[in-house]
This record gives C-alpha cells, structure tokens and sequence, in this order.
C-alpha cells in the first residue's frame, strides 16, 4: 500500500496560521501519512524559540484565546511538540533565515535546515500539497 505523502508550505506567521499547519500536520501524520512543513518568510516564527510562543491574532479576534481555552486546544508548543513526536518532519528555509539573520540555534530543536530544493524533493511526489 503506498503511503499518502502531504507536503505542507508555511509562510505566514500569526496564531490562526499556526493552528492551520499544525492541525492539518497532526492529523495527516495521525493518519499514517508522511507529512513534511517547509517554513519560509513569516512561517519561521511558528518554530522560533521565542515567537511561537506569543503568536499575534487579527485584529478584533481576541476572543479565540477564550473560545481555545474553553475547547481544550492544545497551545502551539503542545501541538509543534505532538507533530514532532508523530514524526512531521520540519524544514526551516535556510534562504530566508539568511536574509533574517537568524541561526539554527534560534528555533524549536530537532529541525532541518534547507532550501527549497529540499523540499521540493519530498513535495515531487506529494499527493497533497497545501500552503498555508
């Protein structure tokens, strides 16, 4: 039986953008899928040490954080932490960091660092691609 390959590309970076990627992650991998997010531009800070953790919402959205809390929805750490250990694996474009400055060092730990070339090698031959 083939396995369901879902390459997942995450360039924004607020609150609702990150339950998006992850909650589509973890269900993809909850599912025997092979599921690889490649994070680019403001995507990076959905697996910054320091900016996953305070997420911006929209404006005029704020009462999500009650309705989440309210639902039981794990916070972004909880669920970065669950993708990980259901084996989503997570490419940080290193073009991006570049162009940002920032260091391997400045992220979530157990990442890659790669272009999009790597990325592209898993997404080749995805049977779903999302962008997000």
């Amino acid at each position: 039986m083939m396995t369901t390959k879902v390459a997942i590309i995450a360039s924004n970076g607020g609150l609702f953008d990150a339950y998006k990627v992850f909650n589509i992650a973890t269900a993809s991998a909850a599912t025997d899928a092979e599921v690889t997010i490649f994070f680019t531009f403001e995507g990076l800070n959905l697996i910054h040490k320091q900016a996953y953790q305070q997420l911006a919402l929209p404006a005029g959205k704020e009462h999500f954080i009650e309705g989440f809390k309210n639902a039981n929805v794990p916070s972004i750490p909880e669920l970065v932490e669950m993708a990980q250990e259901m084996g989503v694996k997570i490419i940080a474009c290193q073009m991006t960091m570049d162009v940002m400055n920032l260091k391997k060092e400045d992220f979530i730990e157990n990442i890659d660092v790669g272009g999009a070339v790597t990325f592209l090698d898993f997404a080749k031959d995805a049977n779903i691609s999302l962008t997000f």
